[in-house]
């Protein structure tokens, strides 16, 4: 996370860690967020990311970064928003999401103009510049 904050916080825009209390207590998001926005649930920290993002951006992760990631991508095809969506791959880390969701637009389960909204790179700076 260090990589995308420091970059975008340099860059000139703002960075807003959003996480539930009950994961703020192990202290998992690093201390170069600036601001930090804590929520009772998951669906109240789906909701602040929704409302204060101009783009999202998932960094390897678990299930609930999973669901995060399908949840706002839902929405993009949903047409409630046009927001990029960027996935830091890191040593290749979403190359089977990305060719299972490849699948899905061969199989008209997606539309590959909902699909151009996801842009992956395995570089922090790159994603963010392309972002």
């Amino acid at each position: 996370m260090w990589s995308v904050s420091i970059t975008i916080f340099l860059r000139g825009s703002q960075v807003l860690g959003i996480i539930p209390k009950a994961l703020a207590k192990v202290d998992i998001i690093e201390k170069i967020v600036r601001e930090e926005l804590q929520v009772f649930t998951m669906s109240k920290g789906m909701n602040a990311i929704f409302d204060h993002a101009d783009t999202f951006i998932a960094l390897p992760g678990g299930l609930g970064t999973l669901e995060e990631i399908f949840h706002i991508f839902f929405w993009a095809q949903l047409n409630i928003h046009k927001k990029p969506i960027g996935l830091l791959t890191v040593n290749g880390f979403y190359d089977n999401l990305l060719s299972f969701l490849d699948q899905t637009v061969e199989h008209s389960l997606l539309t590959s103009s909902t699909w151009q909204i996801i842009i992956s790179t395995a570089a922090a700076e790159q994603l963010i510049d392309q972002l």
